[in-house]
């Protein structure tokens, strides 16, 4: 038997986490309305990655099992993300509108290239990825800092191309981790733009992330 405390950075798949289009696949609407989910489903995650393991005789405790759901959310522990749910609880105690991060689905075409734009040199982590057999389509999760992006090789989630903002605090910073990276295909540049400091990235699909930090914070 493996013990997965000694593997902190440890990614797995939890069951059923698919999300994507899967064109003529009839369990896909099922999929899509019931599987999306995030920080406040750690508990139900933990289970799905416990469930998973032990069937490759891998075995985790429940706690063990929450704190790499934390981490994978981008929370530096179990009890710092139990906090921000139980925050969110309150807060929707009171009733009313409640908006929540909007999650871009980024269309992509190639999966080692994905993975050394967005994990290698852009430096986020899979928090989960879907395939609904060996050969078909990848949809995966990556994240950093807070922010969700889903990578989806599946005809008609997304259009290439697309152009998302990001607004973000440490600009400066990232862009010499960038540069540091010495990523082949992109040197990206730090620009004034009067409000706004700015680094604009381009992954190998042609789909551009604009990090911006205003200058008024």
């Amino acid at each position: 038997m493996a013990n997965a405390s000694l593997q902190p950075f440890l990614t797995v798949q939890p069951l059923g986490e698919g999300v994507g289009n899967a064109g003529a696949d009839e369990s896909f609407a099922m999929t899509k309305e019931t599987d999306m989910r995030d920080y406040r489903d750690a508990k139900a995650m933990a289970k799905a990655m416990r469930n998973a393991l032990s069937a490759r005789d891998v075995t985790v405790t429940h706690s063990e099992a929450l704190e790499i759901v934390a981490r994978q959310f981008g929370f530096a522990s179990w009890n710092v993300m139990s906090a921000k749910i139980d925050e969110d609880g309150a807060d929707r105690a009171g009733g009313g509108i409640a908006l929540e991060q909007a999650v871009p689905i980024v269309r992509i075409f190639d999966v080692s290239k994905a993975s050394e734009f967005y994990l290698d040199f852009l430096g986020f982590t899979v928090d989960w990825e879907h395939r609904y057999g060996d050969n078909f389509p990848l949809y995966m999760q990556v994240s950093r800092s807070g922010l969700r992006l889903h990578l989806s090789e599946h005809a008609g989630d997304a259009t290439p191309g697309g152009n998302m903002c990001v607004y973000m605090t440490g600009i400066r910073d990232l862009h010499k981790e960038l540069l540091a990276k010495d990523y082949r295909y992109m040197k990206p540049g730090l620009h004034d733009e009067g409000t706004r400091l700015e680094v604009q990235v381009i992954d190998p699909f042609n789909n551009r992330i604009r990090f911006m930090e205003l200058k008024s914070r």
